[in-house]
């Protein structure tokens, strides 16, 4: 099943609160014929759109590729959270790689967030970028948690902007009788990420990048000079960077084996207007403890913006509002009949680790993905950590690549229902409470 086409209509943006609400770009042209480039990108999402323009603000002649429209996957669906730290928390990190390895991606991740908001502010991108991002848990073992952390994140990788939360005070920032605490990052923001990703598309074509829509990379063949084939047409590159995500495919075996698709879905509800206040007094976003995440933040014109909900097949399924609408339940009983005005889908990639997979697969082709719901830093700064490492500055890059990323278990057919009973098996501790 090629996810590219699976879910979507070719070449259209879903019908999503994102798209209905984000100043749109003309179409790029198609790629037609032959062509040659410096650098050839697979992925018009954020993690290639930041390699476009930061290599084309180098020199380099850049040509990307999309299947459908630049944003038109993960980058134009997502939450819009830009998250401190890195997907995987920093005791989980100082078990893995050593606490010197820890701080490095703490500070990584630093610098990704303030990668994004400085090209925001650079490129003057309209995504209604604003401060602070929440995390609660439901019970007294969650919240204790939580709260250490932001403790651990102020004592020992001197970061001030988190601070933990009783309940009294997590219910001056959401209102929901599920939460008990937990912890408040100032310095973590959230956006609206498809008009975050149209503003970085025309950041690049502006400083040069050649952008091509409506082009599927079916076929690369490796060598010094490297064959990218579409239905169309073909680009004779010195370089690669594959940034597809969970719609890489098999493209490349050595990501396929490493980086597993799965779906996520979003409602947006009717706009509320000031029965906001009675939800999130104050605007901040949130996300939560389950191991199917819910997080939620609200819309420039007062309506939630809700995500979760649990799907282990491809397809989407057929009434996604209901899909989402459970769990907005859940957290706030008092919406459980609210009208839904726009309810989408979306596919991204996810790792074994929950880490970004950052590798050489071949000696001028990069990849990067895997971001596992933590992307908005992520990709954007995977996108300029590539476009150092061809640029001859691979310090960055090889920091992320030295994170260990093991293939999930299974091969081929076998792969997609290993992950759904994994996932499903979390998925009823959550319910149970576990």
């Amino acid at each position: 099943m090629n996810l590219l086409f699976s879910n979507d209509k070719r070449g259209q943006y879903p019908d999503s609160w994102y798209a209905a609400t984000a100043t749109p770009l003309a179409p790029f042209p198609p790629l037609r014929g032959e062509t040659h480039a410096d650098v050839c990108i697979v992925g018009g999402g954020y993690t290639g759109l930041s390699a476009a323009l930061h290599l084309a603000e180098h020199g380099y002649d850049v040509a990307l590729l999309d299947a459908h429209r630049v944003g038109f996957g993960a980058s134009g669906r997502n939450g819009g959270q830009l998250g401190s730290g890195q997907r995987m928390d920093q005791d989980g990190l100082e078990d893995l790689m050593g606490r010197d390895a820890a701080h490095d991606l703490w500070a990584m991740a630093q610098d990704a967030k303030a990668l994004v908001k400085g090209l925001i502010a650079k490129h003057e991108i309209d995504c209604h970028l604003k401060p602070g991002v929440a995390e609660f848990g439901f019970g007294k073992h969650d919240v204790r948690e939580l709260q250490d952390y932001a403790r651990k994140l102020q004592d020992t990788y001197g970061y001030g902007d988190a601070e933990p939360l009783d309940e009294d005070a997590a219910q001056s920032y959401c209102v929901s009788p599920a939460y008990k605490g937990g912890f408040i990052d100032k310095d973590a923001a959230h956006l609206h990420p498809l008009s975050l990703a149209l503003g970085l598309a025309k950041a690049a074509a502006n400083a040069g990048a050649r952008i091509f829509e409506m082009s599927h990379v079916h076929h690369i063949k490796e060598g010094a000079k490297a064959i990218v084939q579409t239905d169309k047409g073909r680009i004779i590159a010195d370089h690669v960077i594959l940034a597809g995500n969970g719609y890489l495919g098999n493209l490349n075996r050595k990501v396929a084996a490493r980086v597993m698709p799965i779906n996520n879905f979003i409602a947006a509800t009717e706009p509320l207007g000031d029965a906001t206040r009675a939800i999130l007094p104050q605007d901040v976003a949130v996300a939560d403890t389950k191991f199917v995440v819910n997080y939620f933040r609200l819309s420039h014109d007062n309506r939630l913006l809700f995500g979760g909900g649990e799907s282990y097949g491809y397809r989407f399924p057929k009434d996604i509002a209901a899909k989402v609408r459970k769990p907005m339940s859940e957290i706030f009983p008092a919406l459980k009949d609210v009208k839904i005005d726009y309810a989408w889908g979306g596919t991204l990639g996810i790792t074994m680790k929950r880490m970004p997979y950052l590798a050489r697969v071949a000696p001028n082709i990069l990849s990067a993905s895997g971001y596992s719901g933590h992307g908005v830093g992520n990709a954007v700064q995977a996108g300029k950590l590539m476009a150092d490492a061809i640029h001859g500055q691979d310090a960055g890059f090889n920091t992320m690549a030295a994170v260990p990323t093991p293939s999930f278990p299974g091969s081929g057919a076998l792969r997609t229902p290993l992950l759904a009973l994994a996932m499903s098996w979390y998925a009823m501790r959550d319910r149970m409470g576990v």
